[in-house]
């Protein structure tokens, strides 16, 4: 795999995938840059990043049919992340439908292939969180969004047996990813940057009641995992490169909203208040109360380093917040 080579980025101008552009652009690695070309100068995230040649999604694949680009790989960052999305032709569309139209042509190019699946697909964790492609029939996705991304992790397993595969190949199923450069996402941001926002605006964050038993208040647990720690573990995928498979990609911890919002009150300098409110009805019933990514799968492809702490990661993260804040 040629170095000078550029990387295809899908999803460039957004959360991930801007900050894999970033690594891209510290390592002195060129890129082709795919997302609708307005993100790219609307968003003060990526202010400073060179994304290169810019491909709008819409026209991606009419334009490598007439470019022919020489791929050093593709990193399909791009989908439709809304949890609360219920349109199910539209997540087929973008989200299962567009990763099988990026898989096909590198089989027929032989470009290795990483891309997005996530830990939604795990739907309540009854099935638990390893990440065993022999069990993935049995995952039931709270979500229409979740059950998008299994279909194409289950499809990519069934076109391997086939024969029809990329070079190499791998998914990570992304848990709760948070970091810089994702305001944009608005509500499906992490409570990072929410409890920053409410910190700064009156003191005081609101968290979510617990509506189960057996569960206090701001003691629903997450597997939170920084955005640099996902950006290492990409460039490992494609540079090691790992042939085949799909991973979970969480820091291996499962930690409490209140453990994640008193890093933020303490990187921000200021007391803890906190509030609970109820859970939405609407998505009450779909509400995960517990995940936390089985990661020696991962490991045993010799991925080694370890993940940022939850306090460290947070700190981080504030402190380029406070930079931009006005």
């Amino acid at each position: 795999m040629s170095s000078h080579l550029p990387i295809l980025v899908t999803g460039a101008a957004g959360f991930i995938g801007a900050r894999y552009v970033e690594h891209c652009n510290q390592k002195k690695i060129p890129v082709i840059s795919v997302d609708y070309p307005a993100y790219f100068s609307e968003r003060a995230e990526h202010k400073g990043l060179d994304f290169g040649k810019i491909v709008d999604c819409e026209k991606l694949f009419d334009w490598l049919e007439k470019e022919k680009p020489a791929l050093r790989g593709i990193v399909h960052m791009g989908a439709c992340s809304d949890t609360t999305e219920l349109n199910e032709a539209f997540l087929k569309k973008v989200n299962t439908e567009y990763s099988q139209t990026l898989w096909n042509y590198c089989t027929r190019q032989k470009v290795p292939y990483v891309y997005a699946s996530s830990a939604a697909t795990y739907g309540g964790g009854e099935q638990g969180y390893a990440d065993d492609e022999s069990c993935m029939s049995e995952l039931k996705p709270l979500n229409p969004y979740g059950n998008s991304k299994l279909q194409f992790d289950l499809w990519a397993v069934e076109q391997e047996k086939k024969g029809h595969k990329p070079p190499a190949w791998s998914g990570f199923k992304f848990f709760n990813v948070y970091g810089f450069g994702e305001r944009h996402k608005n509500k499906m941001a992490s409570v990072v940057v929410h409890a920053f926002d409410q910190i700064r605006a009156k003191g005081s964050v609101r968290l979510f009641k617990s509506h189960k038993a057996g569960i206090a208040d701001g003691h629903q647990q997450r597997d939170f995992v920084y955005v640099q720690d996902v950006v290492q573990v990409l460039d490992f995928a494609l540079t090691k490169p790992i042939q085949r498979g799909i991973y979970n990609l969480g820091s291996g911890q499962a930690r409490t909203f209140l453990d994640l919002v008193r890093a933020t009150f303490k990187a921000v300098g200021q007391p803890e208040k906190i509030e609970f409110i109820d859970t939405p009805v609407e998505i009450r019933d779909r509400y995960q109360y517990f995940t936390e990514a089985e990661m020696q799968k991962l490991r045993t492809q010799g991925y080694m380093a370890p993940f940022t702490p939850l306090e460290k990661g947070v700190a981080e993260y504030i402190q380029k917040l406070v930079k931009l804040a006005p």
